[in-house]
């Protein structure tokens, strides 16, 4: 699949952005007289802002855990080396309460900005130019007149990335400042982080709800630590940490929205379909915890109320240390601090020479920073015995894992290769990352339930331009009988609008799952609390909804007809479900005194009815406009990285012929 995905760290860019109001932003006009400062630099040295400089002066507030910053720094030292021959200085203000002199000091190690960066204590600066998000810039002419206040470029909206940036606001308006022409758009909505507060300074300290009593030590810490410090904690994929009542005050009004809005915690089911024991929902009083002591003025109260830490566990979540770990590869993975990164796939031989039965399996990521999502895929030998797509395990950033429930295990066939799917995400800086994933394994007399991956695939569709409900429906061909699902997960590219999963039962339709505003960012896993039981389910059916029109800000281009495809531009629809079926099926007893012929042929019918099973499953859920074949185009991915096992004559399209002869290698005679 293509790396357009979007990364957890430009989530988070959008997750910690709002635009300013055309009321704000006038508000937010400096005058002209008193933008003058002189500030030290970590080394002591002198930064002064005056006016009659005969240089143009572009002054950038900056954080140094805001995501949005982190993607910027390159662009602004670029940008400032471009234009410091033509009298233009560029000039980082840092005013964030919760930035301390070593944060600032390892960001700068970080990113090597090409231009100085200053220490505003207090938000004197901040307040002088009424700023208030990171990164936000200003163009001051020699006179220090504003010319330009907002975005660095547009690439960026709330809860929106673009692949690339479509206005190139800050370096329009240099160009324009320098021409000595008027700014053809002086001010544009701002993204990002909010400055954090300094307490003492009264201008950026809610007024009201002083009495409230709610305090950090008593309430909020618990608060974030039942929603928020499990991923926003030191090494782990949140941007910032909640951790310590200095990050909770800093991140106050930056984590009240983002909880107001919606975006975090990260959850997209609806809460009246469906009950799933991994939700992230935050109650309305925990929410109205946060707004009163924001309100009250964030304070800290008795440290002797704060809860006890959360030892939360930084390696493995199994039930027990793995029996094995594999590793992607033997030497790191580079990823670049810019660009995309196509999806990279590593595949890796466990040398296993017999069958094994997995009973836990899970991803740990070498660089939770740069790794937005990993799946190991199964990739079996050749005349091997294999049923459902091949999926091991998944990880997602802020989703715990779900162990298998006992007596339940996952069978990799003898020979199998591992397949890791790596989904990476640039944050400004070079980065490296060892991926490895951990498996337990259960003993094959202690298994009683086989779980397999289903899929209900749409492959046909044809999305119209500029359509902004288009309905795609599908199926689970084939269901296993005394089967149940454990879990659903389904996925779409950028114009995926909405999910549901149907179920249909004595001619009455039950809504599942339903996902009214599908995410591509989150690829969520949503498990059962209790799992489905398909005994009486005629079937199972799907609805996706896309939205190719302008009004979707993820849309690449809504005048293109949208077919499936692996390429992020592309579509798919696509659930996969989590099944486990019984391994031990009533059968027919025989007697002591059955012949030996009649054993014969009983085995060989048994041996029939497993080829005809093999054929009839795999066509049930891979030729989905049935018409009898399978081109390689049509199949699922993994499949279709070892097709070559269906397609015995290479013309990428596999017969029911073809795939009964791979069948009967597999299933040897009797």
């Amino acid at each position: 699949m293509h790396t357009k995905y979007l990364s957890a760290l430009l989530l988070f860019c959008a997750l910690f952005a709002k635009p300013c109001s055309a009321d704000e932003a006038a508000e937010r006009v400096a005058p002209n007289a008193s933008l003058a400062f002189q500030l030290k630099t970590l080394d002591e040295g002198v930064v002064e802002v005056k006016s009659g400089d005969k240089r143009l002066t572009v002054v950038c507030f900056v954080g140094t855990e805001c995501p949005l910053v982190q993607l910027y720094s390159v662009r602004l030292s670029q940008m400032a080396d471009e234009f410091r021959d033509r009298d233009v200085r560029f000039i980082a203000i840092n005013s964030n309460r919760q930035d301390t002199v070593e944060d600032i000091r390892q960001y700068l190690n970080r990113q090597s900005l090409s231009f100085p960066l200053v220490r505003d204590e207090g938000n004197v600066v901040a307040d002088q130019y009424g700023a208030t998000r990171t990164p936000e810039v200003f163009v001051l002419d020699k006179n220090l007149n504003i010319t330009y206040q907002g975005r660095i470029d547009d690439q960026y909206d709330p809860g929106i990335t673009r692949n690339a940036a479509t206005r190139q606001d800050l370096r329009i308006a240099i160009e324009e400042t320098l021409s000595e022409k008027p700014v053809s758009v002086p001010k544009t909505d701002v993204v990002g982080c909010m400055i954090g507060k300094f307490k003492r300074m009264p201008s950026r300290v809610a007024s009201g709800h002083a009495s409230s009593g709610v305090t950090y030590c008593r309430d909020v810490s618990r608060v974030f630590q039942r929603h928020c410090v499990e991923c926003h904690r030191k090494g782990e994929i949140g941007p910032f940490s909640l951790e310590a009542f200095e990050n909770a005050v800093g991140w106050a009004d930056t984590s009240m929205e983002v909880i107001d809005n919606g975006r975090m915690p990260p959850w997209h089911a609806d809460p009246d379909h469906g009950n799933f024991s991994n939700a992230r929902y935050m109650p309305e009083a925990d929410k109205q915890i946060l707004r009163d002591w924001i309100a009250a003025g964030t304070p800290e109260g008795d440290v002797a109320d704060l809860p006890e830490p959360v030892e939360y566990s930084n390696g493995w979540q199994l039930s027990r240390e793995p029996d094995l770990i594999v590793e992607m590869r033997d030497r790191p993975y580079v990823v670049p601090s810019e660009g995309t990164v196509e999806y990279q796939y590593f595949v890796v031989d466990p040398k296993f020479t017999e069958d094994q039965w997995v009973t836990g399996a899970q991803i740990m990521p070498g660089n939770r920073a740069v790794v937005h999502h990993a799946i190991v895929f199964i990739r079996p030998p050749d005349g091997s015995e294999f049923r459902g797509i091949g999926w091991l395990t998944a990880y997602v950033p802020g989703q715990r894992l779900v162990e298998m429930p006992p007596g339940h295990a996952r069978r990799i066939p003898a020979g199998s290769r591992l397949v890791f799917q790596m989904h990476y995400t640039v944050n400004g800086s070079v980065q490296e990352d060892t991926t490895k994933v951990g498996i337990t394994f259960g003993k094959r007399d202690e298994i009683t339930d086989e779980v397999i991956t289903l899929i209900g695939i749409d492959q046909e569709f044809e999305i119209p331009p500029n359509a902004a409900n288009h309905e795609v429906t599908g199926k689970i061909r084939r269901l296993p009988k005394n089967g149940r699902v454990l879990g659903v997960a389904p996925h779409m590219h950028v114009r995926g609008k909405g999910f549901r999963l149907f179920s249909d039962r004595d001619g009455k339709s039950e809504t599942l799952l339903h996902v009214p505003n599908y995410d591509f960012n989150w690829q969520h896993s949503y498990v059962f609390a209790e799992p489905l039981d398909l005994n009486g389910i005629e079937e199972l059916r799907f609805q996706a909804t896309f939205d190719n029109s302008s009004g979707n800000p993820f849309n690449p281009d809504p005048s293109q007809w949208v077919t499936w495809g692996d390429q992020t531009w592309e579509e798919m629809a696509v659930v996969f479900l989590e099944v486990a079926e019984p391994l031990d099926r009533p059968t027919t007893a025989t007697t002591a005194e059955t012949p030996v012929d009649s054993q014969l042929t009983e085995a060989s019918t048994a041996r029939e009815a497993k080829i005809r099973k093999f054929v009839e499953d795999f066509f049930a859920q891979v030729d989905t406009n049935g018409d009898g074949v399978v081109a390689k185009s049509e199949a699922p991915i993994a499949v279709r990285g070892s097709f070559n096992r269906f397609d015995r004559n290479g013309d990428n399209i596999a017969t029911k012929d073809e795939v009964r002869q791979l069948a009967e290698s597999r299933i040897g005679k009797k």
